[in-house]
Formats: C-alpha cells, sequence, structure tokens
C-alpha cells in the first residue's frame, strides 16, 4: 500500500474538475428547473468559502487556542441556525430556537466524542474539534430543517386534528406529539439510511479522506464508526430539541394554537412557491 500520502493536486487541475458542472447545467436547463444561477453561485460561493476556511484552519492548527476554537464554532452554529431557519416559514425567534437546539445537540455530542471517545490533548485541539464539529452540525441542521419544515406542513394540514385534541383536553404538548413524532421520523431517515449502506453503497467521506492521506483502513474505519454513531446522535438530540422549541410557538401557555401563525405559515419561503412564479433562486 502506498502510504506517501494524498498525491499533489494543482490548481489547474481543480479548475478542471469544474468541467463536471457542465453536466448539472445541461440537466437543470434542459428540464427548464430555472437553477442555473443557483448552481453557478453555489459553486463559486462554496468554492471561496473552502479557499477561505482552508487558510483559517491551518494558522487556528498552528496556534491551538482554545478562544479562537470556540470563536470558529459560534459562527459554525451561527451560520447553521441561519441556514435551517431560512428554509421554514417565518416565526418569531427561529433563527435563535434553531441554535439553542443545535448548540445543545451537537454539543453534547461533541464533548462526548472528544472527552470519552476520542480524547485528544490538548482536549481542545481544532485538529479534530473543527472537523468533528463541522460533520456534525451539517447533519444535524439538514435534520432540524427537514423536521421542521415537516412539523410546520402537518400543523397547517391537520390544524382541525390538533384543535379537536385541544378541546377534548389535552395539553399541546399531546395534541402536537404525533405531528412531532412523524417530523423527527423524516428527519432521522435520511442518517439512518447512510449509515445503514455504509460501506455497501458508499464510503463515508471521512473514511474516504484519512485512506488518501495514508491512514490504514482499519484506523479510518474505527474513526468513521465513532462518527456515524455521532452523528446520529446529534441529529436526533438536535431536531427533537428544536421541535420542542418550535412547537412551543404554536401554542400559548393556556394549551391554545395560535392561529395567526398557521396564516403565515402557509406562505413559505420563495423556494416553496410553484415553478411558475419562482425564480429558482434558492434549492
Amino acid at each position: 500500500m502506498n502510504t506517501v500520502g494524498v498525491l499533489p493536486l494543482s490548481w489547474p487541475r481543480v479548475a478542471l474538475a469544474s468541467v463536471a458542472l457542465l453536466v448539472v447545467l445541461a440537466i437543470v436547463r434542459g428540464m427548464r428547473l430555472g437553477l442555473s444561477r443557483t448552481v453557478l453561485q453555489s459553486a463559486i460561493r462554496g468554492t471561496v468559502q473552502l479557499f477561505a476556511v482552508g487558510y483559517v484552519l491551518a494558522a487556528l492548527f498552528a496556534v491551538e487556542r482554545p478562544e479562537l476554537v470556540l470563536g470558529i464554532l459560534l459562527v459554525m452554529v451561527g451560520a447553521a441556525a441561519r441556514t435551517a431557519g431560512s428554509r421554514l416559514a417565518p416565526v418569531p425567534g427561529l433563527a435563535w430556537l434553531a441554535g439553542a437546539a443545535l448548540s445543545a445537540g451537537t454539543g453534547l455530542s461533541v464533548f462526548f466524542v472528544t472527552a470519552v471517545v476520542v480524547r485528544p490533548s490538548p482536549w481542545f485541539s481544532p485538529q479534530y474539534v473543527v472537523p468533528i464539529t463541522g460533520m456534525l452540525l451539517g447533519n444535524a441542521m439538514n435534520g432540524a430543517s427537514l423536521a421542521g419544515d415537516r412539523f410546520q406542513d402537518e400543523l397547517v394540514s391537520r390544524r382541525a386534528e390538533v384543535e379537536a385534541r385541544l378541546s377534548l383536553g389535552l395539553s399541546g404538548a399531546e395534541s402536537v406529539h404525533p405531528l412531532q413524532a412523524r417530523a423527527l421520523r423524516a428527519a432521522l431517515i435520511p442518517t439512518l439510511n447512510s449509515f445503514a449502506v455504509a460501506g455497501v453503497v458508499q464510503l463515508p467521506g471521512m473514511m474516504t479522506g484519512q485512506i488518501l492521506a495514508g491512514v490504514r483502513p482499519d484506523i479510518a474505519v474505527r474513526y468513521q464508526i465513532v462518527i456515524f454513531i455521532l452523528l446520529t446522535m446529534s441529529t436526533a438530540l438536535s431536531t427533537f430539541l428544536f421541535l420542542k422549541l418550535l412547537s412551543k410557538r404554536y401554542l400559548t401557555d393556556a394549551h391554545q394554537l395560535r392561529s395567526a401563525l398557521l396564516v403565515i405559515g402557509r406562505e413559505k419561503p420563495k423556494q416553496r412557491r410553484s415553478p411558475k412564479k419562482s425564480s429558482g433562486s434558492a434549492i
């Protein structure tokens, strides 16, 4: 086995890989999805962000200061909370709710994997904490966004069912529990599916990256198993907390449904409108 490490990849070769985007653009234009600009903007934005974060992480790894690591993590959580909230119908304090849920769910998972399982030295080692947090936070963000969207749709379509439970004397939490359960289940399915087919249908990114870097496959597999377990935990916990916090926004202290928010909830962001009215500016 070649243990030299990752083969050098020049910028011209990276640029050559962008030719693959032509396939995406051909499909998007052929199907008239109206997403051509979004594809290009996403590619450019992602490239610039990754280029910038590469230099930031290089400096961070060299310094290893806990306050800088914490600052990076806060920026990551803030961006994830804003992104998760932007996909949902507007609710007062939605980004703060997402931020609280993601911080708690992902934070507990990162603390467990670094303090109990991996145990790097120092404990705040950015080489471990930042990448692991990024993986867990990204997955939890997607789960919370999917669950929130499903919950809002269910609440609007099953409004009469929820109000009937409330009129029978059930508490607000009991009345919306079936909706929360369906939303949480829908959010967990992608993560569970990925875990179930790991190594058979796909080779996960972290494991592949470590193997390319020359790490022994058995060690890469151990890390990937730990990451998958923590991905499931952080997604489940963050999504569960987000649904609980989101539900409280739709219920009063007297266990009544806030009908005014449901009217707002019917007006989804632009990406949820019909293709005729949408400019395709969001995914």
